[in-house]
């Protein structure tokens, strides 16, 4: 039981941190309305890297500095990889969503993340995908697939090229991030490090893409309570779990499990917002959870989280990334 336990904890440490990832769309519906999509990434994700580097500084009692330096100098191809997937990932995601809609947007994005993930750790490193988790990586995306595109009198469905090439590009870029934060960790560096610098290089590249976005509202009781939210709870806190787990599963599982964003998203807009859900929209959701279920499942027999309870690294050769 208790080895059970201790297995558990990255699937849910993961599976928490998509549940506050999925808490982002209800605050940012409840905050202000003159905010844009931009700029509420942009001081959204500002806000989390400072709470990502708070982290690094009280878990350390030397000197951070020289210790994120040497970090930085022995895998700064990976972390510079890494910013530009963090860059890539949310200005694609919302350039897809404003030719393609949210709907068409969202799966391509957030469905294709998992099997980038998967096939960049296969290329990288010689990691084949399990079949347990293809069957629960399939089952999950279905299951967002469903929730996401549940008829609904008010949405719009349109398919462009350009905009799908844009979602995919996002996925893509959120799997580079995960699978270049993950060969970090690998190499021994602090989860926290791991994930602070790639992410600060690309806040540094969102904030001058949304360098034109009004952020008035950010002075505001409103807006300020929207900000904290979103950097601190949804990015910030949420990253850090997210790198618990990470550091302990695959990157394709981690991933994977991350689809419960979407779920999260759905259950708050139909209890909170007052949406209302189809029957296959339900029916998603039972799919969602039965895939989470089952990629939960298939990281209890996972290689790299034995070694993780045992304690044990991976061996990284520099050309594994």
């Amino acid at each position: 039981m208790r080895a059970m336990s201790v297995t558990l904890r990255p699937v849910l440490a993961v599976v928490a941190a998509a549940v506050l990832f999925g808490t982002a769309g209800t605050a940012q519906a409840l905050g202000p309305s003159d905010t844009t999509p931009l700029g509420v990434g942009a001081v959204r994700i500002s806000v989390g890297v400072l709470v990502l580097w708070l982290a690094t500084m009280t878990r350390r009692s030397g000197p951070v500095l020289e210790h994120v330096s040497a970090a930085v100098r022995s895998n700064w191809r990976r972390m510079v990889i890494g910013g530009v997937g963090v860059a890539t990932y949310t200005p694609a995601f919302f350039a897809a969503v404003d030719r393609v809609g949210v709907a068409v947007g969202t799966v391509v994005a957030i469905g294709s993340g998992p099997f980038f993930a998967g096939a960049l750790e296969w290329v990288w490193h010689g990691r084949r995908p399990q079949p347990l988790w293809l069957i629960g990586s399939i089952a999950t995306v279905s299951g967002a697939a469903l929730l996401v595109l549940a008829p609904s009198g008010s949405q719009i469905i349109r398919f462009d090229g350009v905009g799908v090439m844009l979602a995919l590009a996002s996925g893509a870029g959120y799997a580079v991030y995960s699978v270049t934060s993950k060969a970090t960790m690998d190499a021994g560096i602090e989860s926290t490090i791991a994930l602070a610098v790639p992410f600060t290089i690309g806040a540094v590249l969102v904030a001058a893409a949304a360098a034109g976005e009004p952020l008035g509202w950010v002075a505001t009781g409103a807006g300020l309570a929207m900000t904290l939210h979103l950097g601190v709870a949804a990015t910030g806190v949420a990253y850090l779990l997210f790198g618990y787990g990470l550091q302990r599963l695959s990157s394709a599982t981690t991933v994977t499990l991350v689809l419960a964003e979407p779920l999260t998203a759905t259950l708050l807009a139909t209890l909170v917002l007052g949406e209302t859900l189809s029957p296959s929209g339900w029916v998603g959701v039972a799919s969602v959870g039965v895939g989470l279920l089952i990629v939960g499942r298939a990281a209890e027999s996972s290689p790299s989280i034995v070694r993780a309870i045992s304690g044990s690294r991976p061996t990284q050769s520099s050309a594994d990334l």
